[in-house]
C-alpha cells in the first residue's frame, strides 16, 4: 500500500471538513471496496478518513411509516433489526443475503450506495423505494442519484449521512447471485406504495447499472401478481454479456427474479 494519512472522524461534519481539506482524500466506511483497491495499488489517496467513530451515522430510526437508516449502519444490523423487519421485511431480506457474514458485519449501506457497484443490492432497494439520500450538504432523490455504472450525483466533498424512505404497502426482492461473489447477476426489487403506485428496480443485469423497468411497473400497477410478469417483454438490449451469462440469459433472469420478488 502507498503512504497515506489516516484520520478517524468523530462526526459526519468533521469527516466532511477533513475531506475538503485533503488533496485527494477518500472516505472509509466498511472498507469492502476501498481497502482492496488500495492493496491492488489502484488507488493512492493522500488521506483516508475513517467514519467508524461517527456515531451520528449509525442506526435505524422508525417514525410511523417513515424509515431512516444511518449511512454507517451495517448490512447485518439492517438484516437483524426487528422493528424494520416488521415494517419493511424486503429490505431486511435483501441485507441478509449480501455477501457472506464477514462482509455483512463490515459493509455499510452508505458505502454501498456511494460506490454504486452495478451488481450491488442496495441500489435496487433505494431506487424502488423512492428513497432520499441525505448527505452532508443536501438531500438527493433516488431517481436523480444513480448516474450509471459506479457513477452517482455525489460531489467530491459530499458524504452520505443517511437514507430515508416511506415503507411500502407491499414489496419484495428476488436475486440470482453469482455463486462465487454473491453479487447479483440479476436482482429485482418491487415496491407498491400505499397510494397504489409501483416501482421496480433492476440491478446486476445492465451495462448502465441499476435502473427502473417501465414494463414491469406498468404490468404490476394493473395487476400485482406473478402472473402479470408473464406478459412483459424483457428486452436484452443494453444488458450485460459475460462468462456468467449473455444478455438473453439475463433478460430471462430479470423476469424470473421479478416473479420471485412477488412470491
Amino acid at each position: 500500500m502507498y503512504e497515506t494519512n489516516f484520520h478517524k472522524a468523530a462526526t459526519a461534519q468533521e469527516a466532511a471538513a477533513l475531506l475538503n481539506s485533503s488533496d485527494d482524500g477518500k472516505i472509509l466506511a466498511g472498507g469492502q471496496t476501498l481497502i482492496p483497491t488500495m492493496k491492488q495499488r489502484l488507488a493512492d489517496p493522500t488521506d483516508v478518513i475513517d467514519l467508524s467513530g461517527a456515531a451520528d451515522l449509525r442506526g435505524v430510526t422508525i417514525a410511523g411509516d417513515q424509515v431512516t437508516i444511518g449511512a454507517m449502519t451495517t448490512h447485518a444490523e439492517v438484516a437483524g433489526h426487528a422493528a424494520l423487519a416488521a415494517l419493511c421485511p424486503s429490505i431486511c431480506k435483501l441485507a441478509a443475503n449480501i455477501g457472506d457474514p464477514a462482509v455483512r458485519h463490515r459493509g455499510t449501506i452508505g458505502g454501498s450506495l456511494a460506490n454504486n457497484d452495478p451488481a450491488a443490492d442496495y441500489p435496487a432497494a433505494v431506487l424502488a423505494l423512492n428513497a432520499r439520500i441525505h448527505t452532508t450538504s443536501r438531500e438527493i432523490a433516488a431517481d436523480d442519484y444513480f448516474e450509471g455504472m459506479f457513477a452517482t450525483a455525489l460531489e467530491e466533498d459530499e458524504i452520505i449521512t443517511a437514507i430515508s424512505f416511506t415503507a411500502p404497502a407491499k414489496g419484495g426482492y428476488g436475486k440470482f447471485p453469482n455463486p462465487a461473489s454473491r453479487y447479483a447477476m440479476a436482482g429485482v426489487f418491487v415496491a407498491k406504495s400505499t397510494d397504489g403506485s409501483v416501482r421496480v428496480a433492476v440491478t446486476g443485469a445492465s451495462e448502465d447499472g441499476v435502473h427502473r423497468h417501465d414494463g414491469l411497473e406498468a404490468a404490476l400497477s394493473a395487476d400485482w401478481s406473478a402472473s402479470a410478469v408473464d406478459g412483459v417483454e424483457i428486452s436484452s438490449d443494453g444488458l450485460l454479456s459475460d462468462l456468467h451469462g449473455n444478455a438473453d440469459y439475463r433478460a430471462n433472469l430479470i423476469k424470473v427474479m421479478a416473479k420471485r420478488a412477488l412470491g
